[in-house]
């Protein structure tokens, strides 16, 4: 019998049974991973309302495991076998014969207090071994969260990695004529669902939104018409927000440190731009570049011990890494064309940039050493990478053409799982949250 393991964890009641030692895993660490071929039949359910549920489950829970690349959902018509409940051992060899390795079977029941238990089971068709089972009991209203957590169990499951479907996406809304663009914060599901602005857009622009890792707060920075962009804080779950500060000259470029209790951005003095640092919590600023160049976009790794951002000091912007308190500040790239946006991964072992060389534009990703730079992505114009909770994924914003618009495209670590993200309109500057409690 499974050992049982139960918790709640914001507003999910969940049951994990310990999954048997996988007999089928993808090695995503591999550069070239041929889809793994999944089987996912409609969650089941007792009356109608539940069977509905089961098939909104079903096919949130199949777009997240095609999005990411690593699992070829097989087509429902070519099953043989409905299961029949989510207890019921499946027959393998009818799963088999339509070149499944892996089969999910789920089941939706309603709890009569208002909420519903999504219960999920992973079978390896090859083996005929159950890989792990998980029940999440969650408001029905709920329902679009349960589903990408049980992607991200089945995601971790079968590749020993943390999922990154039950997170959030915040990004610039853009609207109007190129020449007077709107331009509002707008938040969502990483896969483009539920989009709700947060700003209106009709004082200032909104630029640059990035996510703190521990709260469920903003940075960014606000432009306005007739005073220097100022950098400022907004709480989601309350929607009030503050500026960092007043400065004379601009600031811009904010990223939050990795435990959330600094701000890093640059800051304008007398036309020069240099990285500060403040403590959010005194508000006390300390200067860490001090150069005649322009340092911006400053980005910390995840231990907290470095900071890797770009400057002009070279004669045109390349990336940088140095210490956190600003000493010791080394090139890391050496290519030819402009290297900007450096943004630190969250494992530590990459920092992914924005390149820009005759007259094309690129994602790619470059160790901390300078060393091992590959180039994702290409376009007329590819910008502001920001990482997957993961690391293992990269989204940013792409305008294929001029005046064609902007929109935000994702690509994983490979650089072939190219894909665009759907967006209300218009859509630059995306910010992957961590993942939700």
């Amino acid at each position: 019998m499974n050992r049982i393991i139960t918790a709640l964890i914001a507003g999910f009641a969940v049951v994990l049974s310990n999954a048997a030692e996988a007999r089928v895993s993808i090695d995503i660490t591999q550069g070239n991973v041929e889809p793994m071929p999944i089987a996912v039949p409609n969650f089941l359910g007792g009356d109608d309302s539940a069977r509905q549920l089961g098939v909104d489950i079903t096919e949130v829970l199949m777009n997240d495991l095609e999005r990411s690349g690593l699992f070829q959902v097989i087509d429902q018509r070519a099953y043989i076998e409905t299961p029949a409940t989510v207890n019921v051992r499946p027959t393998f060899a009818n799963w088999r014969i339509i070149n499944a390795q892996v089969l999910v079977v789920g089941e939706v029941e309603e709890l009569g207090d208002g909420r519903i238990q999504v219960s999920t089971r992973i079978w390896d068709v090859t083996s005929d071994e159950q890989l792990g089972a998980v029940a999440y009991k969650t408001p029905a209203d709920n329902w679009r969260r349960a589903s990408h957590k049980v992607a991200d169990f089945i995601y971790k499951t079968l590749t020993g990695e943390d999922g990154y479907f039950d997170t959030r996406v915040v990004f610039i809304h853009e609207t109007g004529a190129k020449d007077n663009r709107i331009k509002r914060l707008m938040i969502m599901d990483q896969d483009g669902a539920n989009p709700v602005p947060l700003t209106d857009g009709l004082n200032y622009k909104a630029l640059t939104p990035r996510f703190s890792p521990t709260q469920q707060q903003i940075t960014y920075m606000a432009l306005f018409d007739n005073r220097p962009g100022q950098v400022y804080l907004f709480n989601i779950e309350t929607g009030e927000q503050e500026p960092l500060g007043t400065f004379r000259g601009m600031t811009f470029a904010p990223r939050f440190s990795p435990d959330g209790r600094d701000v890093l951005m640059s800051i304008e003095r007398g036309g020069n731009s240099d990285v500060f640092k403040m403590d959010l919590a005194t508000r006390r600023l300390t200067r860490l570049t001090d150069n005649p160049a322009v340092d911006v976009s400053p980005s910390m790794s995840p231990d907290g011990r470095r900071i890797t951002f770009a400057s002009d000091r070279g004669g045109a912007p390349q990336m940088y890494v140095m210490n956190a308190d600003g000493t010791d500040q080394k090139r890391i790239s050496f290519g030819q064309g402009r290297y900007q946006t450096p943004v630190w991964s969250p494992r530590g072992d990459l920092i992914a940039f924005t390149r820009q060389y005759r007259g094309r534009f690129y994602i790619g990703v470059i160790r901390p050493d300078g060393t091992g730079e590959r180039l994702l992505t290409e376009s007329y114009l590819d910008e502001g990478p920001t990482w997957s909770p993961n690391g293992r994924v990269l989204m940013f914003f792409r305008e294929p053409r001029p005046g064609a618009g902007s929109a935000l495209w994702s690509v994983d670590l490979t650089g072939r799982n190219l894909r665009r993200v759907r967006t209300p309109g218009d859509a630059s500057d995306p910010a992957w949250s961590p993942m939700l409690p």
